[in-house]
């Protein structure tokens, strides 16, 4: 098990790097750029723009811009007279900005050296602003995650063993239509009936009005994260209810089922130890991209419920066409998908023993 996932883990290098290159040369081609954005005033001279393109260093080619953004731009510069300031470039002019004075060297360290670099609209380094709101995210995934799961699956089984009866008939209404609602959808109707109409739950926000600017403990603000959570776990909800019927009742016609049931072991021990663990294979198959997947829908949750988190943070940067958050966000994404089909193939391993990796 330990040599399989060294040897995903550096399969999956390449791909990473793939990722992150086509990723940045979409960005750079996009049409606009954040110059435009952060200059508003129309009667701005073309060599004002310029020049704030070179600061921001998105005049060079896209290849120089993912090398800086990959390497940094140290090694880019050299310093042939020992002054302490570069006098001679690689790749990169000295003199970006165009006002008669070489930059200083080693303004940026790059991915590799775990610096995403600064902020074009924040003027803050991305780890402070990605940290910021990442605990954010995490807290509402995890939270859809583990609903999902304890919801789903044990709806899964129940539909399974009663199969034809009206708890069955109704699992499955509700799956297909959790399926078939669209998550931005259900999240407005919710806020309306929750929030407007019976006005019990929060309409959005991670936690009311704080003067000490720290975010309360979890359990006094858990009225804010019960829509956002219920909104991005219904989907996954009905998948793990459908798949888990389904294998069940496959399952259930198998051989050493009737052996257990011949033997004279309760219905519960057979269906929730024996037939379950069996089943539980295909939703290995969903668990680990669900993490992605979660996460993906994590966007439209945050924005819908005003949720101050990594995928509203995304949205506003690639609206911005902030390189630099756009690109964390893409490394986090990127890395979330790889972790989660390496656990996928791990939790195969150990829910059925029969399966070996070596």
């Amino acid at each position: 098990m330990i040599k399989y996932t060294i040897r995903r883990l550096i399969q999956a290098i390449p791909t990473f790097f793939g990722i992150t290159m086509l990723s940045y040369l979409l960005m750079t081609a996009a049409p606009g750029g954040p110059t435009a954005a952060l200059a508003f005033d129309p009667r701005i001279s073309p060599q004002e723009r310029h020049a704030m393109e070179a600061r921001l260093g998105v005049s060079d080619p896209w290849p120089v811009q993912y090398l800086r953004w990959l390497a940094g731009d140290d090694w880019m510069r050299r310093d042939t007279d020992g002054d302490g300031k570069a006098d001679t470039c690689i790749l990169i002019p000295c003199d970006a900005d165009g006002d008669g004075q070489n930059e200083p060297a080693g303004t940026r360290r790059g991915l590799l050296r775990l610096d995403f670099g600064t902020s074009f609209f924040e003027r803050r380094p991305v780890t402070e602003v990605i940290g910021d709101r990442v605990n954010a995210t995490f807290e509402l995934g995890l939270s859809a995650l583990v609903v999902s799961l304890i919801v789903g699956i044990p709806l899964g089984i129940l539909a399974g063993v009663y199969r034809g009866s009206l708890f069955d008939n109704a699992a499955r209404l509700v799956s297909v239509v959790f399926s078939a609602v669209p998550i931005f959808w259900l999240g407005l109707i919710l806020i309306l009936i929750f929030g407007r109409w019976l006005d019990i739950l929060p309409l959005g926000g991670r936690h009311g009005i704080v003067l000490t600017g720290e975010v309360p403990p979890l359990y006094t603000r858990l009225n804010y994260l019960i829509l956002p959570t219920f909104v991005l776990a219904a989907n996954y909800i009905a998948v793990y209810t459908r798949y888990m019927r389904a294998s069940l009742l496959d399952v259930i016609t198998q051989d050493y089922v009737r052996t257990a049931q011949a033997k004279g072991l309760s219905g519960r021990r057979v269906w929730f130890i024996h037939t379950a663990r069996n089943a539980l294979i295909p939703i290995a198959t969903f668990l680990g991209p669900a993490i992605t997947g979660i996460l993906g829908g994590a966007v439209l949750t945050e924005t819908i419920f005003s949720w101050p988190g990594l995928g509203r943070t995304g949205v506003s940067a690639v609206i911005q066409q902030d390189y630099p958050v756009v690109m964390a966000v893409v490394i986090i994404g990127a890395a979330a998908t790889i972790f989660g089909y390496i656990v996928s193939d791990i939790m195969y391993a150990l829910i059925d023993p029969r399966i070996r990796f070596d």
